[in-house]
């Protein structure tokens, strides 16, 4: 039997119309009307209603750490995202050796593949953030864990049983010796290449879209620096047009001020993502990056020991919140954390209310707080019923 859901105002593509109603059958939407509500409709009665949120880089959350993931923890990450809107996410790996990183890739895998269906948000596979960066601009990466990208290493990753089709995304740095021909075989086997953790002038970052490079991993970060004379990566990032532009919007990986300029010079390319650490949801502690110490304090940034910022503990919700903010309109804002990852990944079922999509919603409030979640036509989050708080946790902090 379908189900409808009506909604005084709803985002079709990138703009916010209505009244509109949503007619769910089978987890898929099949029709999409403006205008009065239909009968039998279950009528919101304010706010905005649009679909999931899309997550292309995530370490973790809630106490989890998806390099030491098994399927107990998997399913505490997937019941707690769509409190933050989420409705599908990109398991995020980073740096280490390339066996252990297969290993890791396998857990992420077998522990995503044993949630019950109508639990939570779905992962959709394994994104590798390194081995192949550059020491350059490690961040908090390992650089001694850095390899060049040689055919070997790639065919270790392509010729995985496991890995092979569920590998979506690599992020590389394509200077590196052999990585435009790294770029070329994972673009050729269907996986998603973004420059990231790279020293690549403008010419190079150009050179590895010529050979099917289509994202920039959290733009500005660990990436050679935007010059006025020497672009750099962000500056032919804002100007390549083949390229999705990540952003981390924490406001504290990147300012307010620039956040705006990206908007205002490439808006219909960013791709809000989280970058999100185990903290993320989590209280002032000590938590794992890569199976590494991150410390969390109530500067509510994670940091290495060292001091060295260590991915995020944002959720994609107020990413969205932050970005309109800064003066971003809100369907431009919701549209970077929808259709935009979802399009960059090649999901076209995702991120969109429109007919033949997956119907994954969310009720928002007016304050832009998520209300109710649907994952494929199913209630996976109501702020009314709910009873366990995100920060409540997987782990104890400082365990």
């Amino acid at each position: 039997m379908d189900a409808v859901v009506a909604a005084p105002r709803a985002l079709l593509g990138r703009t916010i119309v209505g009244p509109a109603s949503v007619r769910i059958r089978d987890g898929r939407i099949v029709e999409v009307t403006t205008g009065e509500a239909p009968p039998g409709a279950e009528v919101l009665s304010d706010g905005l209603l649009t679909p999931g949120l899309v997550d292309v880089q995530v370490n973790g959350a809630v106490g989890v750490d998806f390099a030491e993931v098994d399927a107990d923890s998997m399913r505490f990450v997937a019941e707690a995202l769509p409190s933050t809107g989420v409705t599908r996410f990109l398991p995020t790996l980073i740096t280490a050796p390339v066996d252990v990183v297969l290993r890791q890739a396998r857990a992420v895998l077998a522990a995503s593949a044993a949630l019950p269906d109508g639990v939570g948000a779905r992962p959709l596979g394994v994104h590798l953030e390194g081995p192949f960066l550059s020491p350059k601009r490690a961040g908090v990466h390992d650089p001694s864990f850095m390899i060049e990208p040689g055919p070997d290493q790639i065919s270790a990753l392509l010729e995985d049983d496991t890995l092979r089709r569920a590998l979506r995304m690599v992020t590389l740095a394509p200077e590196q010796p052999g990585g435009l021909e790294a770029v070329r075989r994972l673009v050729e086997a269907g996986v998603l290449v973004a420059v990231g953790h790279s020293d690549a002038t403008g010419e190079q970052t150009r050179a590895a879209a010529d050979a099917g490079a289509r994202m920039v991993t959290h733009l500005f970060n660990a990436q050679r620096p935007l010059g006025h004379r020497e672009p750099g990566v962000p500056g032919v990032a804002l100007v390549d047009e083949r390229f999705t532009l990540g952003l981390i919007a924490d406001l504290a990986h990147v300012g307010p001020d620039v956040c705006r300029l990206v908007f205002n010079a490439a808006g219909e390319r960013v791709a809000l993502v989280t970058d999100a650490v185990a903290a993320a949801g989590m209280p002032p502690g000590r938590y794992h990056l890569g199976g590494a110490d991150v410390l969390l304090t109530e500067e509510g940034v994670p940091r290495s020991p060292e001091g060295t910022i260590a991915g995020s503990a944002l959720t994609l919700d107020r990413a969205v919140r932050n970005i309109v903010s800064v003066g971003v309109p809100m369907a431009d804002a919701l549209a970077s954390a929808t259709i935009v990852p979802a399009e960059v990944i090649g999901e076209s079922g995702l991120g969109r209310l429109a007919p033949g999509a997956v119907a994954d919603l969310v009720w928002w409030d007016d304050n832009l707080r998520p209300k109710k979640v649907w994952v494929d036509g199913q209630v996976v989050f109501d702020a009314e019923v709910r009873t366990t708080p995100v920060s409540a946790g997987y782990a104890t902090a400082g365990q």
